[in-house]
């Protein structure tokens, strides 16, 4: 019996893995999919991810109370049919007509769908993976594994999209995309099946009114400030590849560089590639460096990195080792080289310090919460939706600024963040009382 117990645990731990990949898997195809739409509607580009974030806001504090209600297990069901939904309302766009405002509409309904669903999973899996860890330093471990799948998923979702759409043309469509939408619906059909037929025993839930609590934690003012910094945090940790993929991607002729989604989505992948990196350098270095050092040190890095992508001219190139041109060429690792502009390289090192970042600003703002770090965890995923707002505000002014220029406001979200970790994270007096 105790055998067939430890076997349970053990596939629950693996699709709680799963699940923590496929929450980045299919967040990150939201702005890749946008320079498909982008070639009909100019707005469009950032919209499908926008409403993907947006439902962080409607969901980050009810799914807290959901886990209360029903339990993990039964949240992360219903979690998992929602993004099965989502996924499959886009997949229907896909069979539609690709022009039509109509079916672009069908695909943002989809996003939003899928927004609510990884919402709920990231208020679902790190808990649920510390449990079947039994806690202390194997539950960590656990919840570290499944981070670093979910940077993985993170590196090659980028790269698929750009595979399967190739050169961007007046033709590019959803149907492109319409296998990896396929997978992502099998895995989570997968998943659901994995989950119900798994016994997990539920930890005990905190009783209390969970808005009261919420009232509670916005007392202490360095959890005021975070939130604001977590809010444009994920803005930036978005808004950097995302502006560059469509920055890569558009015609030259439009405005672009190189009109190619296969590159674009090459030079994104490395992003989230280096944030892997970034997390896993973090997690050696976090014993002997303090949280605030890290922070300060890696928004200065950053503003460096993004002034630099800024002001050095278009005109110094580098040479980009190769790309997927094609979905054969991802599975035969055979890649065609380009020039780029060396402001991308910039901009993809960047990956090496928001990597440290979410969780940087999570440890200063809850510091001295007590009780009311469960009520600020949901108050966190709520401004998730940053994630949706500023790319999306960037987005329309570098419709009007252009894409280079559009980076002063990611610029001006990192700043704030360096005064958040050099000042705002300072615990107020009323919070140390």
């Amino acid at each position: 019996m105790a055998e067939q117990q430890k076997k349970g645990v053990f596939v629950a731990v693996v699709a709680m893995m799963f699940l923590f990949a496929m929450i980045s898997f299919v967040t990150n195809m939201a702005a890749p999919f946008g320079q498909i739409w982008k070639i009909q509607y100019e707005w469009a580009g950032m919209m499908g991810n926008m409403m993907n974030f947006a439902a962080y806001l409607f969901m980050g504090i009810p799914a807290g109370i959901m886990i209360t209600k029903m339990g993990y297990k039964k949240t992360a069901l219903v979690a998992l049919v929602l993004g099965f939904t989502g996924v499959l309302v886009q997949y229907i766009s896909s069979t539609l007509d690709g022009g039509a405002i109509s079916t672009y509409i069908v695909y943002l309904l989809g996003a939003f769908i899928c927004g609510f669903c990884v919402c709920i999973l990231n208020t679902v899996v790190n808990p649920m993976l510390n449990l079947l860890g039994g806690g202390g330093n194997k539950g960590n471990q656990f919840i570290q594994i499944g981070g670093s799948l979910n940077s993985l998923a993170g590196t090659f979702t980028p790269l698929l999209v750009g595979a399967m759409i190739g050169q961007v043309t007046d033709k590019t469509s959803m149907g492109d995309v319409s296998p990896l939408l396929m997978i992502a619906m099998a895995i989570f059909a997968g998943a659901f099946v994995i989950i119900f037929f798994t016994k997990i025993t539920e930890p005990e839930q905190a009783d209390g009114d969970i808005m009261s609590m919420v009232k509670g934690a916005l007392g202490f003012r360095h959890l005021v400030l975070g939130i604001i910094a977590i809010f444009f945090y994920v803005g930036v940790e978005v808004g950097i590849p995302g502006e560059m993929i469509f920055y890569l991607s558009k015609p030259v002729a439009e405005g672009g560089v190189l009109g190619s989604a296969a590159i674009a989505g090459t030079v994104a992948a490395v992003y989230w590639l280096l944030m892997l990196v970034g997390r896993l350098t973090s997690s050696f270095i976090s014993g002997a460096v303090s949280t605030k050092t890290q922070i300060v040190t890696v928004c200065s890095v950053c503003l460096a990195l993004l002034l630099a992508a800024i002001f050095v001219p278009e005109s110094v190139t580098f040479s980009l080792p190769g790309s997927v041109e094609s979905p054969a060429d991802f599975v035969l690792f055979t890649f065609t080289g380009g020039e780029l502009p060396i402001k991308c390289l910039f901009l993809v090192l960047c990956g090496l310090c928001t990597s440290v970042m979410w969780g940087g600003i999570f440890n200063l703002a809850t510091e001295g919460l007590g009780k009311f770090t469960a009520a600020a965890s949901g108050l966190f995923m709520t401004m998730v939706v940053g994630g949706g707002v500023m790319p999306l505000l960037q987005d329309t002014l570098a419709g009007v600024v252009g894409y280079v220029s559009s980076y002063w406001l990611v610029v001006a979200m990192v700043a704030y963040m360096l005064f958040y970790g050099l000042i705002g994270s300072k615990p107020s007096k009323k919070a140390e009382e």
